[in-house]
């Protein structure tokens, strides 16, 4: 049986880590119900270089972030967490203070009071002590803050290799499996 996982995308710059994200997640194990906000879509086209609309993986539902009839605005809708990337800090700001003022904050928020995974992926340098406290009071209430940090130690090739990297721990943190950063174990022998 299927599960279903919300994505949500806001205006930060980074639409290549939910475009990669939204490619790696096994359409065979989960129903994705994607939403983003007026700002996402904006940065994603001038990002990606095509109107998310027309992005859209085959079988990915695409909400309006004013629809608060979206069946994960309710904690009766099961699901197996919720991602935001990348994260704007004004997004941060307003689930870190539990305010639902669209459908992204709305089901972050059901996430939280339901103690289902909420990944929030802010992408944002540098940062305020204002920013830093929303992370705090974020990841105080449940939320797990992974901010988009790429390593290097797997040797990227290429922008996509980077931003496979956080794809990976966003998976990671789902427990969903993948072959995208193979897992650290150690330096080789010398």
């Amino acid at each position: 049986m299927k599960q279903n996982l919300i994505i949500a995308i806001t205006g930060a710059s980074g639409a290549i880590y939910a475009r990669r994200l939204l490619s790696a997640i096994p359409s065979e194990r989960f129903d994705v119900y994607l939403v983003a906000s007026g700002a996402g879509k904006i940065v994603y086209e001038l990002e990606i270089g095509q109107a998310l609309s027309r992005d859209v993986p085959r079988g990915v539902v695409l909400w309006d972030e004013s629809d608060f009839t979206a069946p994960f605005a309710s904690g009766s809708f099961p699901s197996a967490g919720m991602v935001v990337v990348p994260c704007t800090m004004g997004t941060l700001g307003a689930i870190a203070a539990g305010l639902s003022q669209n459908l992204i904050h709305r089901a972050a928020d059901v996430c939280l009071k339901e103690r289902r995974p909420l990944v929030l992926v802010p992408r944002e340098t540098p940062l305020s002590p204002i920013h830093l406290k929303n992370m705090l009071r974020a990841s105080n209430a449940g939320a797990i803050i992974l901010p988009a940090m790429p390593g290097f130690y797997n040797k990227p090739e290429s922008v996509e290799d980077i931003a496979d990297f956080i794809v990976a721990r966003i998976l990671d943190q789902l427990g969903i499996n993948h072959n995208l950063v193979p897992p650290w174990v150690g330096p080789p022998e010398h």
